[in-house]
């Protein structure tokens, strides 16, 4: 308890020395307001900071799990809105006393060569204080704007991938593949039925799901079996599963609660019409050919949890022309995949969500992700290997997205 005590009381000294600062440039912004909308101004500022350690408070030692957990991401959510955006302020405002203590020592030296040492107080820039509150504003604002728009702006992106080894029946397969889902963070339950005819619009023959079908626990699907069980193709729906299907980031009562959690998951999965490949393969045959879909339970890199055994999902395959992988983690790729298993010709992927933040203009994309992950949105070739890592079509912590649109992927496969 004590441990967290502490780190409470960090985060409230935070939120104070953050805010304090920040009213200077409210208190400049607002001095030649009227006396009503100044106090109104002024005073709903520290209402807000009471707000958030509160909140803080709450979160920490009350039991926010026993609530919706609309209720903790949302809350989460708006105090990492609030002083991320006041953070920016705060930068402006640390400029303008930069400026200030320069003139200050300036005026200091000046008055000494004449005999003065007092020196005065050079008053705090309205200009750069107006400055700071629209800089706070900015990031306030697009992230609302991703919240309200960019959250379901669901997008198709489409990709053609050249295989040598294709039997000739699968020549122009088309595959719709999508990613986390994280059905516990939405919040827009006619906006996910879109997207889910988003991508039966396109008729693909198969539709594959690789993984993060809630953000903890099986429970928060629940809403949305009638929406996702939708899905359907004439080759079949494979899934595999995610680092946060597993409970692992809950508090569990016991480690049997937990593990119910998890048989909850699967059997969520087969209420969806998936059929869930847990390090398992399976084949698809047309006119006499085959291709085999291998799915692999969570398999991440570094800190994530290796769950899957690919050596068992691959046995038994060898008859295959063409191995497909569904694997949650794009860092499987590198750290085993390529290595070990030369003749996997396309691995699909998902798990970064593109950050939920970026850019992407024509060939060019940037986002923070990839300074985590080598391959971290789109296709990827490696030799004759190729990877295609999902943008995710729901999203996780912060419930919208800005610049990277979730995203439901249709990849034709050709003969090369």
């Amino acid at each position: 308890m004590k441990p967290r005590i502490m780190t409470v009381a960090i985060f409230a000294l935070f939120f104070l020395l953050i805010d304090y600062y920040v009213y200077q440039g409210v208190s400049v912004v607002s001095q030649n307001w009227g006396a009503p909308w100044r106090a109104i101004f002024r005073y709903g500022f520290w209402a807000l900071t009471t707000l958030s350690v509160l909140a803080l408070l709450w979160y920490s030692f009350g039991d926010p799990y026993k609530y919706h957990p609309d209720v903790r991401n949302w809350v989460r959510v708006a105090l990492s809105v609030m002083y991320l955006s006041k953070f920016f302020g705060v930068i402006v405002l640390f400029v303008d006393d930069l400026q200030r203590g320069v003139r200050w020592i300036v005026q200091f030296f000046n008055k000494g060569a004449s005999g003065d040492t007092t020196g005065t107080a050079i008053p705090r820039s309205e200009f750069l204080a107006k400055t700071a509150l629209v800089a706070a504003s900015v990031p306030l604002g697009a992230m609302a704007y991703g919240i309200i728009s960019g959250a379901h702006d669901y997008r198709i992106k489409r990709q053609v991938v050249k295989l040598p080894n294709l039997p000739k029946a699968f020549d122009g397969l088309k595959i719709a593949h999508l990613s986390d889902i994280h059905s516990g963070s939405f919040f827009n339950k006619v906006a996910v039925k879109g997207g889910v005819q988003m991508a039966l619009d396109e008729k693909p023959d198969v539709i594959f799901f690789t993984g993060d079908l809630v953000n903890n626990e099986a429970r928060e699907v629940k809403d949305y079996i009638d929406i996702f069980n939708k899905l359907k193709a004439p080759l079949g729906v494979y899934s595999v599963t995610g680092n946060h299907d597993y409970g692992d980031y809950h508090a569990w009562p016991s480690m049997q609660a937990k593990q119910n959690n998890f048989k909850d998951l699967m059997e969520a999965h087969r209420l969806l019409g998936f059929d869930l490949l847990m390090n398992e393969h399976r084949f698809l045959e047309l006119n006499g050919e085959k291709i085999a879909i291998l799915g692999n339970e969570n398999y991440g890199g570094k800190r994530f949890a290796k769950y899957g055994r690919l050596d068992q999902a691959y046995a038994g395959t060898d008859e295959a022309p063409v191995k497909l992988l569904l694997s949650h983690d794009p860092s499987h790729w590198d750290v085993q995949v390529r290595e070990s298993y030369p003749d996997i010709d396309l691995m699909f992927a998902g798990h970064t969500h593109g950050f939920q933040f970026g850019v992407e203009i024509g060939g060019f994309k940037w986002s923070p992700s990839q300074y985590a992950y080598k391959q971290w949105a789109g296709l990827y070739q490696e030799g004759s290997q190729y990877l295609y890592v999902n943008r995710g079509f729901g999203y996780l912590g912060y419930p919208g997205r800005i610049g990277m649109p979730p995203e439901i992927t249709l990849i034709e496969l050709k003969r090369a």
